[in-house]
């Protein structure tokens, strides 16, 4: 009898979590648990899914993060996965934007997220083994002015997943983090498309071809990586103008 593969989401009722489980379970057979605030949605995806339960956590009560994730662990008998999906996209307004709305977007998207971060890497530490999978955006590489609490907040956990990751080696424990660009879901719903742009199931098999040749970055598409590569050396007034 095979021992299914046990994997952990993070924001559960992303279209990609569920998109990444779907893919693992090709190929093998998944206990996935989905870990979320909105219980009817978190159902929702666990129905599509071949074997998933749910729990619940909230990224805004980081108080209740560490026994949320050691109670997850506790459920699956342990996690070889843990697929990090918490984030809010949040208004493209720049300096219009509600100050509340800016304020949640950086304390779910960088505390909230850091907090599960490094409590999901604890535990995996504690148990010697198994991978964390970030879903970090390639708007954290530079910073657009209409979306600039989003890409703050991206860039500042992608940073801190590369600096605890530094922290692990010889542990046993991986961290592979994932940086795909525009992805149509429910999120982006109502934006306009920006080129290169994927859909989950895309971003679920680059993610899971990353996880199996032991990449620790992955861009989606790949091309993306040397068009931020040239992105990211524009001159200011320059990157302002064509990344509006």
């Amino acid at each position: 009898m095979t021992v299914p593969y046990r994997v952990l989401v993070l924001g559960g009722s992303s279209e990609i979590g569920s998109a990444i489980v779907r893919e693992l379970s090709r190929e093998r057979p998944v206990s996935a648990l989905l870990l979320g605030r909105d219980t009817d949605r978190l159902r929702r995806a666990a129905a599509e899914l071949p074997a998933a339960d749910v729990g619940r956590v909230d990224a805004e009560e980081p108080e209740t993060h560490g026994r949320a994730i050691d109670d997850a662990f506790e459920a699956l008998g342990g996690a070889d996965l843990v697929v990090h999906c918490v984030g809010v996209l949040g208004g493209q307004a720049g300096l219009d934007a509600d100050p509340d709305e800016l304020v949640r977007v950086l304390r779910v998207n960088l505390v909230g997220a850091g907090s599960l971060l490094w409590h999901a890497l604890r535990a995996l530490r504690r148990q010697g083994h198994g991978t964390l999978m970030l879903l970090s955006s390639v708007a954290g590489e530079r910073v657009r002015a209409t979306n600039a609490p989003y890409g703050a907040a991206k860039a500042g956990l992608d940073g801190l997943a590369q600096g605890l990751a530094d922290g692990l080696a010889g542990t046993g424990v991986r961290v592979i983090v994932i940086r795909p660009g525009f992805v149509h879901s429910r999120m982006t719903a109502g934006l306009a498309p920006a080129p290169l742009a994927v859909t989950p199931d895309a971003v679920a098999r680059a993610a899971v071809a990353g996880l199996r040749s032991g990449a620790s970055t992955v861009w989606v598409p790949a091309s993306l990586r040397y068009v931020m590569g040239v992105l990211r050396h524009l001159p200011r007034w320059l990157f302002a103008r064509v990344a509006r």
